[in-house]
């Protein structure tokens, strides 16, 4: 998928509600009844277009009359351009969408609500993963079929590893909590280099001339902290919300949040990772990629980026740390397609929605070992494609079978706005403007005004 699967801050806060909804024909025949039909097709991620072009190549074969026209644009600009074109009445008839997102369609009612078509055609959504049918759905209607969906593991440099004696099957047995961070801090500071070759556990250690960072932590991650945080803060105890999908009251002021955030504070003071106001503004696949961090937490929408041909380093998986709560937990998200309101192709949108949610399009997706599908057939064949590739992605799924080892970001209304104020207090705390209890009880009085 996101997907680099962080919230974009406000690209979506022009969305009018008012927008006619009636202007766009998506058909190449001004919409006539039986007439041939060109649908518009939106998606971010250009290691995924290939897959889904053969699916749109399929069912073209299978449906003479529709042809699917994708358009594949990058992450930021996507979320930009589908609000400028729905504002001006001009969307895809179908686009790629996203948990962080869709709520803001829902509110001004650009967004399909497909329940009929679902309950007419009887689609079995028990085939679909556990959970991801549901988060698309609001009051009785429903606004998307689950088309794949993943979760966190930790990515690390596997010569880093050897160079400090750390052995791969240490990693499966990480513990954190947020008061001396368990094994989990351990392994980053042994895992830290300064310039003279001493890592972080040796007294003489100099973290103010660090050659590799122990641990690379994602900060630009909104209000939901997807890779890194939100997973150590969810294994502490801590919840968003009151109820999810669809809460209204969040609970940002927990102790077991501040307590996280401080620790991640922490561990940018003792040199075992970057300082926000100096972290590398490439990315967290670069820096990976250019030998200067050890390990990271990453989503499984990057698999090739560290386990393909491309590369850089020589990378592995493990399995997050063991939090206070006794477990490992991970976020699980997912995407959905939704159909435009204001098309003039409902029928025909409907079609390639449901074939894009079914075994046939998504044991292509499987087979290409991009994504994990939502079709738990179809995420076999996936872990099939990667083992047959050398690739070892088994943690990923792992928390898919645990009790209790996933979790859902938060589905809510006002999603960008919760975002920005979240990031703020965070970014207020690491740079050390403000301690993290504080800035967290600030922020969720502000969330929380948004609800009235």
């Amino acid at each position: 998928m996101i997907n680099k699967k962080r919230i974009g801050m406000a690209l979506l806060c022009g969305l009018l509600a008012s927008t006619t909804l009636t202007a766009c024909s998506g058909s190449d025949d001004g919409g006539k009844p039986g007439g041939p039909v060109t649908l518009k097709y939106w998606l971010w991620d250009d290691k995924q277009q290939a897959s889904y072009q053969s699916c749109a190549d399929a069912f073209h074969a299978a449906n003479p009359d529709i042809t699917v026209q994708i358009t594949q644009t990058a992450w930021a600009q996507y979320w930009q351009n589908l609000t400028t074109q729905l504002a001006a009445g001009d969307a895809p008839d179908v686009w790629t969408d996203q948990v962080s997102y869709y709520p803001q369609f829902v509110s001004s009612q650009q967004i399909l609500d497909i329940q009929p078509f679902v309950d007419a055609d009887k689609v079995d959504l028990s085939q679909y993963q556990d959970g991801l049918a549901d988060l698309w759905t609001k009051d009785g209607k429903r606004y998307g079929l689950p088309k794949d969906w993943d979760t966190e593991a930790v990515v690390y440099n596997s010569d880093m590893l050897a160079e400090q004696g750390v052995k791969p099957e240490e990693l499966a047995d990480l513990t954190w909590n947020p008061a001396d961070g368990g094994t989990f801090e351990q392994t980053i500071a042994k895992l830290t280099v300064d310039d003279k070759g001493r890592n972080g556990l040796d007294p003489a250690f100099d973290k103010s001339h660090v050659k590799v960072y122990g641990y690379l932590p994602e900060w630009n991650d909104g209000s939901q902290g997807q890779n890194g945080w939100g997973e150590l803060a969810a294994a502490n105890g801590f919840t968003y919300l009151d109820k999810n999908p669809w809460g209204s009251e969040f609970k940002y002021d927990d102790p077991k949040l501040a307590e996280t955030i401080g620790w991640y504070k922490a561990l940018t003071d003792k040199g075992f990772a970057p300082r926000f106001d100096k972290q590398s503004t490439l990315g967290i696949d670069a820096v990976m990629n250019s030998g200067k961090a050890a390990l990271t937490i990453a989503g499984s929408w990057t698999i090739n980026t560290y386990l393909g041909a491309d590369a850089k380093q020589k990378f592995a998986l493990a399995p997050l740390p063991v939090g206070p709560s006794g477990v490992r937990k991970s976020a699980i998200n997912g995407l959905s397609d939704a159909i435009w309101a204001g098309t003039k192709n409902k029928d025909a949108a409907w079609k390639w929605v449901k074939y894009l949610g079914s075994a046939d399009c998504q044991n292509v997706v499987g087979d290409n070992a991009v994504v994990f599908p939502a079709i738990k057939t179809a995420t076999d064949k996936a872990l099939a494609a990667h083992k047959a590739k050398g690739r070892d992605v088994q943690v990923y799924v792992d928390y898919t079978k645990t009790p209790g080892g996933t979790f859902l970001l938060p589905i809510t209304d006002h999603g960008t706005e919760v975002s920005q104020i979240v990031q703020d207090a965070l970014q207020s705390v690491i740079l050390g403007k403000a301690e993290p209890a504080e800035a967290l009880k600030k922020a969720n009085t502000q969330v929380n005004g948004l609800f009235g």
